[in-house]
């Protein structure tokens, strides 16, 4: 059996002229029904006549366009219209005269182009009908014409408010829409940046290694060992962000080697740059926002010391408190580093934006003796 619920969202999703059917149906039923007789719009006070065969054609002609106010709105206010005349010249008065203004507000509303050229069609018939109805004796008067046009107008202005106010809830629509796109847009750029430039840049150094072992075949393979498992690693990394583009595959966004800056400082070691790990404090159990840009941050910052001070110690500080995390890497600057490779500045930038949006603070600036020290402090976000 279908439910109140179901039959509500098929009359939604079904075609709108079967939705605009009803309306027009009735107007036009209390128009001719004796029972339903009630009187209707008298403009001009012409005297009123009683309804015939003629009547009939008329207010069909008045209420039926209405069933595509919405698909075809010009035309449907070009035949209400002239309904309305006949109605008035001929003195029906009937309550069908209620289509007009529904018209004009529909046309107002969905009317697409020539609305100009359409208000000043209209508002010209309207004086051409003034006119006919004061030669058939109207007692009107201009004021009593001048009265029924601004309430036509106003039908039409709110038909105009209507399209606006959905044209801006449209606008705005699409450019909360284009912002998340920006949005992770970026934080996809920063993902592939944060993975695909520290496994390379290890990858690169390990290579530049191994070309000054030739001499050495143990320390060469073990070089060459470095450089596979970390290319496996990239290719690993690379495939679980490439996942998470898929939004049926229902993959954990958070990386597999985050909360392991352990792992992270030894394979950066086993790439020949020497690294001082200082842990302070007990890491949580649950892996949130703050532990994923801690290790970030020691990523990037042991990526841009492996490109610029290679072979140059650094130093790794990380300390665990209960409303945040602190990081601090710091390179020596006793003497210059080796490293060949350039940088966009887009892994600090992205950092800083990361670490901004968390609520945290991040600097990162060169030491007086030439090193160069990056800090962040995170909040930790208690779950909810």
């Amino acid at each position: 059996m279908i439910g109140p619920g179901q039959l509500l969202d098929r009359w939604r999703s079904s075609d709108v002229v079967v939705r605009d059917l009803p309306f027009p149906l009735l107007l036009a039923a209390a128009s001719l029904i004796p029972a339903l007789h009630v009187p209707g719009t008298q403009l001009g006070n012409l005297p009123t006549r009683s309804l015939d065969t003629l009547a009939i054609a008329v207010v069909a002609l008045e209420c039926l366009p209405l069933v595509v106010r919405r698909r075809w709105p010009a035309g449907c206010l070009a035949l209400v219209s002239f309904g309305f005349a006949l109605d008035q010249l001929l003195g029906y008065h009937t309550v069908a005269g209620i289509a007009l203004p529904v018209a004009l507000l529909s046309a107002g509303a969905h009317l697409d182009r020539h609305r100009r050229f359409v208000a000043v069609i209209g508002s010209a018939a309207y004086v051409l009908l003034a006119v006919a109805l004061d030669r058939l004796g109207s007692t009107e008067g201009v004021a009593g014409f001048v009265t029924f046009y601004l309430v036509l107008a106003f039908a039409w202005w709110i038909g105009v408010w209507l399209r606006l106010s959905r044209e801006a809830e449209t606008a705005r629509r699409r450019h909360a829409a284009e912002t998340a796109r920006t949005a992770e847009r970026t934080r996809i750029a920063r993902e592939l940046h944060d993975v695909v430039t520290h496994h390379v840049t290890a990858m690169v150094v390990q290579a530049e290694a191994a070309r000054y072992l030739t001499t050495a075949p143990e320390r060469l393979d073990q070089t060459l060992t470095a450089v596979s498992e970390t290319g496996r690693r990239a290719v690993t990394d690379l495939r679980h962000l490439l996942e998470l583009l898929n939004p049926d595959a229902g993959t954990d966004p958070v990386p597999a080697s985050v909360g392991e800056l352990h792992g992270l400082v030894e394979r950066i070691r086993e790439a020949g740059h020497p690294v001082e790990y200082v842990e302070e404090g007990r890491p949580r159990s649950v892996i949130g926002d703050a532990e994923i840009a801690a290790y970030r941050v020691v990523q990037e910052a042991l990526t841009n010391a492996m490109k610029y001070a290679s072979g140059i110690r650094t130093v790794v500080r990380v300390h665990y408190a209960a409303d945040a995390i602190t990081v601090e890497v710091s390179t020596d600057g006793s003497r210059s580093g080796t490293g060949q490779l350039g940088g966009s500045g887009r892994g600090l930038a992205g950092l800083h934006e990361r670490i901004g949006l968390l609520g945290g603070e991040f600097g990162a600036e060169r030491r007086p003796d030439g090193g160069f020290v990056v800090r962040a402090r995170i909040p930790i976000r208690s779950p909810a």
